[in-house]
């Protein structure tokens, strides 16, 4: 057993949103990495593809995932798995949302048209 308490260090701002990582590799998961997001209202993250299924749990406001051509809103309670491999775009509405991520430790995140896979650092 391992408990993970929380640390500014975990944490993650991008353009976009906000990363809080939970359990990582590099604190004592082996095998999955679990973060909270936090997206500010008209927030939109890059289109981009990650190789590893991801599952999305929304704990605040809605939010709208475009993935393989098909867009899906999700609110409140609401679960969402976006298969690997996908080009997926993420995006909220009026309201802050707030969200927990799965998906396993060694996921990595591609953009069209940039230089290649990276691992996600808030997942490490």
């Amino acid at each position: 057993m391992h408990v993970i308490a929380p640390s500014p260090d975990h944490v993650v701002t991008t353009p976009n949103a906000v990363m809080t990582g939970l359990a990582a590799p590099s604190r004592g998961s082996t095998e999955l990495s679990t973060w909270q997001v936090r997206m500010e209202p008209g927030s939109a993250g890059p289109e981009h593809t990650v190789d590893r299924e991801q599952v999305w749990t929304v704990t605040g406001g809605a939010l709208e995932v475009t993935a393989g051509g098909r867009t899906e809103r999700l609110g409140a309670g609401e679960t969402l798995v976006l298969p690997g491999g996908v080009l997926r775009q993420v995006r909220t509405a009026a309201e802050p949302v707030e969200a927990l991520v799965a998906m396993r430790s060694d996921g990595r995140v591609s953009v069209p048209g940039g230089e290649g896979a990276r691992p996600l650092p808030w997942a490490r």
